[in-house]
This record gives structure tokens, sequence and C-alpha cells, in this order.
């Protein structure tokens, strides 16, 4: 399966690579020909497309090294990590633009635009739209944050796209269609920058256990154990890939410790068997209250 994934990871990276290039130099081509900074501020958001997916890569990469001895728990947290330093490119990108796009208002720039522009950045949408769905469809299936970061870059570069072909069709009616559409771009690339900071931050700091996971388990330690009372303290450490989970087991307190832990073995098992996850189990008689905690 981490092998599957790591070649997924590739693969989308590399697409993307040679795709956004590609795209960059048209579109930058085109955007220099007609004097548009809301379509050179694309075709640069268009290449950061290009350098966050070599983050992906290297992430990747990184992510599915096996675990050493200074990393006994792998080095999956290099993609939250890679998912923060597309943020923070993209944040750069739409800072840039945003003063750019101002300027270009308060000195009542006007751009051009003509059928070249309408082609090049409505192909432009197709592909970027294309190459989002394939990242959200990897993200999914194997649970990568960088990549779902990765569609969200995609996507709003499709959006960014899009907007500039209806700013082109409008454009010699409207002196400062041009300038709003080159702000409108980089307030959409800030939103993609905080929506990615906020997911990867999550990620990093660890969060609750879902309520879905809580159930599962609750229904897992029911079937494998019954004689144990009740499970609580359940805390869930993510490393990529890899997953741990922590929680207290209660055991009635006449019971052996031999067949504690036996029970509680049981349950390690079934819960790498099912949830995909290594258990840590605290065993505690079902009697010892506040004093476990």
């Amino acid at each position: 399966m981490q092998k599957n994934a790591q070649v997924l990871g590739y693969a989308e990276g590399w697409i993307s690579v040679v795709l956004n290039t590609a795209l960059f130099g048209v579109k930058y081509w085109v955007g220099t020909t007609y004097g548009s900074v809301a379509m050179v501020a694309d075709a640069w958001h268009t290449l950061s497309d290009t350098l966050t997916s070599v983050v992906v890569i290297i992430g990747f990469f990184i992510a599915y090294r096996p675990a050493d001895k200074g990393h006994p728990f792998g080095h999956g947290r290099a993609e939250p990590i890679g998912a923060v330093i597309i943020a923070t490119l993209l944040g750069v990108v739409a800072a840039t633009f945003l003063k750019e796009s101002v300027n270009r208002l308060r000195h009542f720039q006007a751009a051009s635009f003509g059928m070249t522009a309408v082609i090049v950045f409505g192909i432009s949408v197709v592909l970027k739209e294309a190459l989002a769905e394939f990242s959200y469809w990897a993200g999914r299936k194997i649970g990568s944050e960088s990549l779902r970061a990765d569609g969200w870059h995609h996507r709003s570069d499709a959006i960014a796209s899009a907007m500039i072909v209806a700013g082109a069709l409008v454009g010699r009616y409207l002196w400062w269609i041009d300038g709003v559409m080159g702000i409108a771009i980089s307030l959409l690339i800030l939103w993609a920058t905080i929506d990615i900071l906020r997911s990867a931050a999550t990620a990093l700091l660890g969060e609750k256990p879902t309520k879905e996971l809580e159930d599962r388990l609750g229904a897992l330690i029911s079937r494998e154990t019954p004689t144990a009372t009740h499970f609580h303290h359940l805390h869930v450490h993510t490393y990529g890939g890899h997953r741990e989970l922590t929680f207290h087991l209660d055991f009635p307190p006449d019971m052996r410790l031999h067949e504690a832990h036996v029970l509680a073995s049981r349950v390690e098992s079934a819960v790498r068997r099912e949830l995909s996850a290594e258990a840590t189990i605290h065993i505690e008689p079902s009697d010892a209250g506040e004093v476990s905690s």
C-alpha cells in the first residue's frame, strides 16, 4: 500500500510539473503581449503550481522513507510540512500581485485582450480542473494532505483562468477589469493559502479523535474482549500513513494480570488489522476511578 501511495504521489507531482511549466510559458507570453497584470499574475500562479508539485515530490520521497533510529515512527509528517511550504509560496504570490493590481487601478491602467488570450486561458481552465480532480482523487485514495493541497492549488488556478476569460470578453468595455480581476485572483490565492495552512497545522498539532473512530474502536473492543468494562483517554498520533492509538482499557478488578494482558493484545491485533493503526493500551481495574488520570 505504501509503495502504491508513493507511486501515485510521484505521478501527480511529475504530471503537474510538466503541464504547469508548459502552461506558464504560454500564459506569460500572452500576458506580456497584451500587457495584462491579471494574466501575468495567473502565469506566475501556474508556475507556483510547478514549485509546489516539486515540494510534493520531495515530500513523498521523505515521507515514505522507512523508520530509523532517529525517527522511530517514520517520516510521514514530511507531507504536512510540505503543505505548509506550498501555502507559504502561495501567500507570497498572492501578496505580490495584490499590490500590483491595486497600483494598476490607482494609475488607471487598462489592458487590451484578444481572442488568443481567450483560447489560451480557456484551455488552461479545462486542463487545470482535470488536474485538480486527479489530485483530489489521489489525495482521498491514499489520505495525502499535500496532494489535496496541490489539488486546491490547481483548482484556484482554473478559477483564476476562468475569470480572465470572462475579463477578456468584456475588457474592451471596462478599463478597470484587469486590475479588479488581478485583485480577485490574489484574494482567491490567499484563501487557498489559509485553507491549506489550517489543514496542515491541524495534522501537525494533532486533532481530536473522530466520533466514527471512537465508535469503531468501541465496537471492536466489545467484540474482542466483552469482559472489558470501559475504554477512555483515547489519543491519536498520525505520522503520514502511520497512525498510533493510545487508550486506557478497564477490566474487572479481580481479573488476573496475565488474562488482561492476553485480552489487550487481542485488541491490539484487531486494531492493527481493522483500523490500520498500532495501539498501546494501558490496563487498569474498573474501580480505579480518578486515580488513573
